[in-house]
């Protein structure tokens, strides 16, 4: 099929322009950019964004293009790797002229103090955690990691990398079996790119769809990346003896076609993993505890020291660690302060909740006193 007969069908959505099918386009993506088609622009899937720029993928080849008219004041809402955008056919810069809607998105809370979210990758269908066993687990870390990738809409995956310094397979079979009671309904892969163990069942999993490479500096990242492209594409550096963390390798998100199949997205190393309005996602991620409270005697039950509580019960006989309770309430506390300060009525909501357990903690005091104030 010629360039221009590629073109000719592009509109219709009839046929795949064939250099887009294996970044990911398919008959859905054609039929949303029909309108988009219509006016003569071009569609392509962003691979790069940096400083009001980016580099898309185009049946023509990887094109530059400016962002201005898609920054809106909404960080939500600009441009990022992953999205399929509709650019310019022609022009000295092109613009790129509006994307189409996201069928995922992957979003943390930012370090600033508004609170805003800030958009890590787009139209993934597979998050990867990434976590070394250089070190010593984190498991709060991978929670976190797993309520954003569950709240984005794509099927969470944690990779063990460097397991070729955990010779013994007991300690090995230990550090799996806790990540796997953190991590219930997800896969945990084991994997080696110096032996190179585990990385042919990855490249099967990540051989269909987009997937997404998370973790923090050291985790292994950029050599996994380069074990699934099969070449060193990503630049690696030492990991430090002392405690196990890596520098940044990767200083922008990348977007990468496989060889197998598939799209991966490489990304810097994240030392926060702040939640975004992950409400849903932080129960999908302690969905034991979820399963715990439907028996509770009281559905408003908070599980602190409620009589038929089923969830203290659970702690109390040892089927539920109290880590996991722990944190999960730690979660869901730092999650709905984040909400509470884009949202008036929640916080509003906050502010009645506390007033009335202050009171009925003044109460409880004054009655141990023998109703003396």
């Amino acid at each position: 099929m010629t360039l221009a007969s590629t073109r000719s069908t592009r509109s219709t959505g009839s046929n795949l322009p064939h250099a887009l099918a294996a970044f990911g386009w398919d008959e859905a993506w054609a039929t949303e950019f029909a309108p988009y088609a219509a006016e003569g622009l071009l569609p392509g899937r962003v691979v790069r964004v940096d400083r009001g720029q980016c580099d898309v993928m185009t049946e023509d080849g990887v094109i530059r293009a400016d962002t201005a008219f898609v920054t809106p004041h909404d960080p939500l809402r600009v441009i990022c790797t992953g999205d399929w955008a509709a650019v310019e056919a022609t022009g000295n810069p092109r613009y790129v002229k509006a994307y189409l809607p996201r069928r995922t998105a992957f979003v943390r809370s930012t370090s600033s103090q508004r609170s805003e979210g800030q958009i890590l990758a787009a139209n993934v269908d597979h998050a990867i955690i990434a976590v070394s066993l250089a070190g010593e687990l984190d498991l709060g870390r991978i929670e976190r990691f797993l309520a954003l990738a569950w709240e984005s809409g794509a099927q969470p995956l944690i990779v063990l990398t460097k397991t070729d310094l955990v010779p013994d397979p007991a300690t090995l079979a230990y550090l799996v079996q806790d990540v796997e009671t953190t991590a219930p309904g997800v896969q945990v892969l084991t994997v080696s790119s110096h032996t190179g163990e585990g990385t042919d069942v990855l490249a099967a999993v990540v051989g269909d769809g987009t997937s997404v490479l998370l973790g923090v500096s050291g985790a292994g990242k950029s050599t996994l990346a380069n074990a699934l492209l099969g070449a060193d594409v990503m630049d690696v550096q030492a990991t430090r003896e002392v405690d196990g963390k890596g520098r940044h390798t990767t200083t922008t998100r990348n977007l990468l076609a496989l060889p197998g199949g598939g799209v991966l997205i490489d990304t810097p190393g994240l030392r926060g993993v702040g939640l975004f309005d992950a409400e849903a996602g932080v129960v999908q991620v302690f969905s034991e505890i979820e399963d715990y409270a439907a028996s509770c005697r009281f559905h408003d039950c908070a599980h602190e020291a409620e009589p038929g509580c089923a969830v203290q019960a659970a702690v109390e006989d040892g089927t539920l660690p109290e880590r996991r309770l722990e944190s999960y309430r730690k979660l869901l506390r730092e999650n709905q302060r984040i909400v509470a300060k884009t949202d008036a009525r929640l916080r509003a909501e906050i502010r009645r909740d506390w007033r009335v357990k202050s009171a009925e903690g003044r109460a409880n005091y004054a009655a141990k006193r023998g109703g003396r104030p």
